[in-house]
């Protein structure tokens, strides 16, 4: 099945930018937003000269702002006429140790990662309710498979989180023409870890991006992405100590 109206969270930058390269490349309508509306402006326009058969739509979004995600999301199927697919990418990656004095950074990760994507998914679940059709697709991360220290500790946390709320909205609406994916990405180079200079088997954005649109096109319940090496290393990060760990992150 084509997804032909597809709706992408963060699409300001970073992976979410990415994404819609991909998508705008396979003649996909786009409805993007983001808090930056410059930054949605100029990815318009390089979208439009990708596929200037396409229709791409851009709204200023903060997603903590409860409300607007759902007056947002609405507008947007307005305007396309219907979502096929919602993709919650938006996310932050603030954090420390937890009891070094970071409550608020760590607090603001939790928000955005967590509660501001379950009002994302309220809201693109009640939209393909009444459709009775969509996609859900959640953008968790490799680090949800376990816990890790220091900045990882909560945003790990959130990212687990992002896991089993899709598992639980998957079952719910299992034998439905409703279809949940949570895509859990390994290290690909964006904004959100630019300053991070030691990591294991990254990618660039371009790269990373194209595994992730791949990975989505399959709707599958659960993917991780690059396949190589993530496929298989998931598995691994579950069955190694805890001081295997500590000395990884």
């Amino acid at each position: 099945m084509t997804r032909k109206n597809i709706l992408i969270t963060g699409a300001s930058s970073g992976l979410g930018n990415g994404m819609a390269i991909e998508f705008a490349k396979k003649g996909r309508n786009l409805a993007l937003c983001a808090r930056r509306v410059d930054r949605l402006e100029t990815l318009k326009t390089e979208l439009l000269a990708i596929n200037p058969n396409i229709n791409v739509l851009i709204k200023p979004l903060d997603v903590n702002q409860h409300e607007e995600v759902f007056s947002v999301f609405k507008a947007f199927r307005t305007e396309l006429g219907q979502l096929d697919r919602v993709i919650i990418n938006a996310g932050m990656g603030k954090g420390a140790s937890v009891g070094t004095g970071y409550f608020q950074a760590n607090k603001q990760t939790a928000e955005t990662n967590f509660v501001a994507a379950l009002a994302q998914a309220e809201a693109a679940m009640e939209i393909f309710r009444e459709q009775n059709a969509g996609h859900l697709v959640t953008i968790s991360s490799i680090s949800a498979v376990r816990g890790f220290r220091r900045a990882l500790t909560v945003y790990a946390a959130t990212k687990a989180a992002v896991t089993s709320l899709s598992e639980g909205i998957r079952i719910d609406v299992m034998n439905t023409p409703i279809k949940v994916s949570c895509v859990h990405p390994g290290f690909i180079r964006s904004e959100i870890n630019e300053k991070v200079e030691k990591v294991p088997f990254i990618v660039d954005t371009e790269t990373g991006c194209k595994a992730l649109v791949k990975a989505i096109e399959k709707e599958k319940a659960n993917s991780y992405v690059p396949a190589w090496p993530w496929a298989w290393m998931h598995w691994v990060l579950r069955m190694v100590p805890a001081k295997s760990l500590r000395g990884m992150s």
